[in-house]
């Protein structure tokens, strides 16, 4: 696992373009997948504890996404110039830019952890949980909160890797980190045999533990000098000039996926006026609808990582390019999905949840949604394009007018006159808005001429 990481480094500026994408994409699609399989394999889990436990966890897994807001925004940052150093063969500030990394990700795991740990209560309320929901739902997320500092670090580091062309390591380390978490899921869930029963609780603490294993793995990698950067401990000091490169790009960053946190909030609150058989229909829907954007996450960092390191090295033609083949590969992909869920969305609902109603309204969400996916995979790449070139703006412009202007009005609008479908088939009409938008904004090429 710890073999040298610039042994399997590959030069993303020459050669196939598709080679290319398909070295990054496929280890990092197969993690995603597992990762996926995961979170799939976690509901049935919870699903077995009952509605409350499934509403839940999908609440939680709104409040997480803030989480995410800030790791997200602090890799994009590091993304794009690490890809933009190694494009320029500057390894020195690519070094630099992995330490300030770091040095964010610890800061904002002690503020995002303390937050969440004393303001879980309030959030939940806020969302429209009541009674046994907000009770399972603190119990899981404190302990995901205390833990946040293994999900900053080990999404830090893996993303750094990736930045420097080498997918496959953090994809070992992360497949030995998912299959842990997935073994120790029900062990802790259900107590089976020396395990304590924990219930929901138990699903948190299963994450955590994994994260970290993951999170030590990743460390030894880098301060072993097993990775292509070179990082001692000495050396890590705050380097203000690179902290504010980092933070100018990955802000807006952190903004766009801010606004997307927000939107998926008042959605979820529009949802929850529907009852908790409606929320766990549509957290069953948005798990699904995660397991097909999680090839996208590998094809739209593959994209990312191409663009940078092309500018880098002066080929802002060849990055456009591969935008274009990533986007290509990814539709096919989506077309299946698309066709899958359609046709066996019944029974796939039913694998989480056997009641009658989550059912039906679990399956018209998913046919609705898969008829927008080719949509969905369009904003998915061109959008980490964007912030692979270091032009963090745009995507988050035209996300905060898709989801806040457009989709959030829409759905309230629809679910007045079509109840529960109203609110999907907005969803779907946002999906299409901010496809077209995205693309069309791309095609212009003003990013070719970022400068960071």
């Amino acid at each position: 696992m710890l073999k040298r990481t610039m042994q399997i480094r590959r030069n993303l500026t020459e050669g196939s373009i598709v080679k290319n994408i398909w070295h990054l994409a496929l280890p990092t699609i197969a993690t995603s997948a597992l990762w996926d399989l995961f979170n799939i394999v976690d509901m049935i889990f919870v699903g077995k504890l009952g509605p409350p436990a499934i509403a839940a966890v999908s609440m939680c897994g709104i409040m997480m996404g803030i989480i995410f807001t800030i790791a997200i925004g602090i890799t994009t940052g590091s993304v794009a110039l690490i890809a933009r150093f190694f494009g320029a063969n500057d390894h020195e500030n690519a070094d630099k830019v992995v330490i300030q990394t770091l040095i964010l990700a610890i800061a904002a795991s002690i503020i995002m952890g303390v937050s969440g740990y004393f303001f879980v209560t309030p959030l939940l309320r806020l969302l429209g949980a009541k009674g046994e929901v907000i009770v399972l739902g603190s119990h899981y997320f404190k302990i995901i909160s205390l833990g946040s500092f293994t999900i900053f670090i080990t999404f830090s580091l893996a993303t750094a890797l990736r930045g420097a062309g080498d997918a496959v390591t953090p994809m070992k380390v992360l497949l030995f980190s998912t299959a842990l978490n997935i073994i120790l899921d029900p062990l802790l869930i259900f107590g089976i045999w020396i395990f304590p029963r924990m219930g929901v609780a138990g699903s948190a603490v299963a994450t955590i533990i994994a994260r970290a294993i993951g999170m030590v793995l990743l460390l030894t990698v880098f301060l072993k000098g097993h990775s292509h950067f070179h990082i001692r401990l000495k050396t890590m000091s705050i380097d203000f000039t690179m902290l504010r490169r980092i933070v100018k790009i990955g802000s807006f960053g952190s903004l766009q996926v801010f606004l997307r946190n927000i939107s998926m909030l008042l959605l979820l609150r529009i949802v929850a006026h529907f009852g908790t058989i409606t929320i766990a229909a549509y957290g069953i829907g948005i798990r699904l609808r995660l397991a097909t954007m999680m090839p996208g996450f590998g094809f739209a960092q593959a994209s990312a990582i191409l663009v940078g390191q092309n500018l880098g090295a002066h080929k802002p033609d060849r990055a456009s390019q591969s935008t274009w083949a990533t986007v290509g590969l990814y539709e096919i992909i989506m077309v299946f999905f698309a066709l899958s869920l359609v046709v066996f969305a019944p029974r796939v609902v039913a694998v989480f949840n056997t009641d009658p109603d989550v059912i039906r309204i679990g399956t018209q969400f998913i046919r609705i949604f898969s008829l927008t996916l080719v949509f969905l995979a369009l904003s998915l790449v061109t959008g980490r394009s964007f912030s692979g070139a270091g032009d963090t703006i745009s995507p988050m412009v035209i996300t905060g007018f898709s989801l806040l202007c457009f989709q959030i009005p829409v759905v309230l609008f629809l679910s007045k006159l079509f109840a529960t479908q109203g609110i999907w088939y907005g969803i779907a009409l946002s999906d299409i808005v901010q496809g077209v938008i995205m693309a069309a904004w791309f095609l212009k090429g003003k990013w070719k001429e970022k400068k960071i």
